[in-house]
């Protein structure tokens, strides 16, 4: 998602079926129109009201803990603060965690060495700097695998979780654009899966086939297909257990009002297109994106003859960045096989979304039935606070992994907090 300065500002968007031209009031809060552009016919002038809403920011502080809403007989626990810009953290065996930094441009080396819960300053170690626009992080077969500005880079993990100067692994990525986050993790059949963003908000950039996708990477490198298309930006993906199948929550056009497009979680398919941006959830046809599909068949036929549709949906603007599949034994066996998910939260809602960690609720078959809110709380209303409308947050969750314990593991890249959820109470 962009993420713009702080602004309260509504505005009144008149768009040519979503080809958006966007007037901010200058010193009030009254909506403004803005005359339409041209269309391509036959589509119909479209005009939605959105708004900029970003809740004005808090540091961390323990005094805010109570604030959050934990299920019962789970806990929460801070396990590091001080972390920066905290993205994605990977587990290993040993029970260290690596985790990028995106604002500093690295990788740290978390170990608990005392064993007490805790990671402190001295137990945190930077392993490779240097790093432009870093987000995802994966390891397999000794390797750790970093997703960065248009490459893919890969360093051999050394004794003591140091690792070799990094190499290029996979080179010649679309640029980022809108998009720098991209999410990389390798499958049971050894080749490895990186998500790729749309370089912009919705339209339809056709100068590189590998914009707004899933590709498919050979496990030397060598090759890569596309492997699914029509992901606007698709950043947390996982396989599902005992099924294998790859299941991934994409974010939704900015700019389209409050509560459209939604979050879509898609089960994702090789071969597959899932619409953006012409289409939305199950299959439906997006007002306000005037551009045509290739080949120039109306909107509501290529989605309905072309595309997939989303197994569920969630809150616009809620903004996804990881989701994970629980594998643990920790948690009661009601959530084992369910899948988790972070929020980062919306700033294109009047009333905020997202700030959170949602479950995904799956039946005894694989199917997905619901997402629900499962840690909330860091986002709230304050009656003292004049700016955002009285929104405030003091937290931006990102990353999001499973414990060698069971417990899970997410990151505030705000704050730069990490956090642990476990069970503690009743039958495990």
């Amino acid at each position: 998602m962009l993420r713009p300065g702080l602004l309260t500002s509504r505005s009144l968007l008149t768009l040519g079926a979503a080809l958006l031209t966007v007037a901010l009031a200058q010193t009030q809060l009254e909506p403004q129109s803005v005359p339409p552009r041209p269309l391509v016919p036959p589509m119909p002038a479209a005009t939605v009201t959105a708004t900029m809403l970003n809740p004005v920011p808090r540091a961390f502080s323990p005094d805010l803990l109570p604030r959050l809403s934990v299920p019962q007989g789970f806990s929460l626990r801070v396990v590091a603060t001080g972390l920066g810009n905290a993205r994605m953290p990977y587990v290993m065996p040993d029970g260290s965690i690596y985790l990028t930094r995106n604002e500093q441009g690295d990788v740290l080396l978390l170990r608990d060495a005392n064993k007490d819960g805790v990671i402190t300053g001295n137990e945190r170690t930077v392993v490779a700097q240097n790093l432009r626009n870093i987000h995802g992080v994966t390891a397999h077969g000794g390797k750790l695998y970093l997703s960065v500005d248009k490459t893919v880079l890969v360093a051999d993990i050394l004794a003591g979780g140091k690792l070799s100067t990094p190499r290029i692994f996979v080179k010649d990525l679309p640029d980022v654009g809108q998009h720098f986050a991209r999410g990389v993790a390798f499958g049971a059949d050894g080749f490895m899966y990186l998500s790729v963003g749309s370089t912009c908000n919705d339209c339809q950039d056709r100068s590189n086939p590998e914009v707004a996708t899933m590709l498919r990477i050979a496990p030397d490198g060598s090759s890569r297909e596309v492997y699914a298309s029509g992901l606007r930006h698709t950043i947390g993906f996982d396989w599902q257990p005992g099924t294998g199948k790859l299941f991934g929550l994409d974010q939704g056009s900015d700019w389209h009002g409050d509560d459209q497009p939604p979050e879509e979680l898609n089960q994702i398919g090789r071969g597959q297109n899932y619409g953006w941006p012409y289409c939305f959830a199950d299959k439906q046809a997006d007002p306000y994106v005037n551009n045509a599909p290739q080949g120039n068949p109306t909107k509501e036929e290529f989605c309905a003859a072309q595309t997939s549709g989303s197994l569920l949906t969630y809150t616009a603007h809620a903004a996804a960045i990881s989701f994970h599949f629980y594998t643990g034994k920790q948690f009661p066996a009601e959530f084992r096989n369910d899948a988790f998910a972070t929020f980062r939260g919306s700033w294109n809602r009047s009333e905020p979304s997202g700030y959170q960690l949602a479950r995904v609720h799956f039946d005894a078959q694989g199917k997905p039935l619901s997402i629900t809110p499962f840690v909330s709380g860091f986002v709230y209303h304050d009656d003292n606070q004049k700016e955002a409308n009285g929104w405030t947050q003091f937290g931006r969750l990102a990353g999001l992994a499973q414990d060698i314990d069971g417990s899970l593991l997410f990151t505030d890249d705000q704050s730069g907090v990490l956090y642990r959820l476990s069970y503690t109470g009743g039958q495990k």
